[in-house]
């Protein structure tokens, strides 16, 4: 397989293999973010090819030092936006349970957008991050960032759903007296 900095160089020089090989890397992992957030095969497929022709719109003028990283964020941005679109057909999977999830870590019940906004939240959250052991920090990403199940947690740290939920809570009662502590709540 490519590495990132060649794939990134053909994103450049306007070549369309660029998305051939960005799918052969990382089709996959941008098919199980979308799929993560929108249960629905057909809308993961689309978000996927979407982030291919955002990813070569970006390309230039953005150079990404970590394309995976770069791929998910687009992949994330553009399911959930689908997500939003398709909000009023009431769906819900892991993707409303680890958001509502995460909602207790607001203690007045607003939303994250209310409190701060996304730059400084990304900001924020990845200082916390940096904090964790990295199991426990896997495993937060796995649930509130790739929206993964908890089945699909257990399988593959090998833990019990008991142990994995414990871990979450425990993991999002340290984010919010992190975020105290960065007088993100007053």
């Amino acid at each position: 397989m490519m590495d990132d900095e060649r794939i990134i160089d053909l994103y450049w020089q306007r070549k369309e293999a660029a998305i051939t090989e960005t799918k052969a890397k990382y089709g996959r992992r941008c098919y199980a973010i979308a799929y993560n957030i929108l249960r629905d095969r057909s809308d993961a497929e689309e978000c996927e090819n979407d982030t291919y022709m955002d990813a070569w719109n970006s390309m230039p003028p953005h150079k990404p030092t970590a394309l995976a990283a770069f791929l998910g964020a687009i992949t994330r941005r553009i399911s959930l936006d689908k997500w939003r679109r398709k909000a009023a057909q009431k769906r819900g999977g892991e993707f409303t349970v680890s958001l509502n999830e995460l909602e207790e870590c607001i203690p007045d019940g607003k939303g994250i957008d209310d409190r701060i906004t996304a730059a400084s939240l990304a900001e924020v959250l990845n200082a916390f991050l940096y904090t964790l052991p990295e199991t426990e920090c896997n495993i937060f990403l796995r649930r509130y960032w790739h929206f993964d199940s908890i089945n699909a947690i257990c399988a593959r740290y090998g833990f019990g759903q008991s142990k994995v939920k414990m871990m979450l809570l425990r993991t999002r009662e340290k984010l919010l007296t992190y975020l105290e502590k960065e007088e993100i709540f007053v």
